[in-house]
């Protein structure tokens, strides 16, 4: 399912905010990795950074299950799902970045990314939906405002560097 088509229900609307919860989980199982790999000399910049991004990550989850919940749609099985995600986001793993702040990097723009076009694709649908459509983008600009923020942080760490 492409984001960037138009969505026509609840059900499709339901598929794109489950995609956005496994995007989160990745990014939070990413960081997790990262942050089991490094060295105990971890350096506290990143440290904080991983932590960061773990915890946002299971936040936005939470919102965006709050959000399918309010919609009139059977839920879809995860590894439906999850194979969606890894067909589209998930060709890379940790380790195919030069470092760990390139592979918060992509994870940050990714995310990023997926809610800007999702947005665009809520915008420009006449569908109705279940749920109130500008509490509905009201959240997901909340979350991509955030991810922005993950992305101009990890630039900020790598300038410096």
């Amino acid at each position: 399912m492409s984001v960037g088509s138009r969505i026509a229900s609840d059900d499709q609307l339901a598929r794109l905010l489950q995609i956005g919860i496994v995007l989160e989980e990745v990014v939070e199982a990413r960081a997790y990795h990262h942050y089991r790999s490094l060295d105990a000399e971890l350096d506290e910049e990143i440290e904080e950074l991983l932590e960061h991004a773990a915890e946002e990550s299971a936040e936005h989850r939470e919102r965006l299950e709050a959000l399918i919940e309010g919609l009139d749609v059977e839920s879809v099985p995860f590894e439906e799902i999850e194979g969606l995600v890894e067909a589209r986001y998930g060709r890379t793993q940790p380790e195919d970045f030069d470092g760990v702040l390139y592979d918060a990097l992509c994870n940050e723009e990714t995310a990023y990314k997926f809610y800007d076009d999702l947005i665009e694709a809520i915008e420009a649908s006449d569908a109705t939906f279940a749920i109130d459509r500008e509490e509905l983008v009201e959240t997901l600009s909340a979350i991509r405002e955030e991810e922005a923020e993950g992305v101009e942080a990890v630039t900020e760490i790598m300038e410096e560097r």
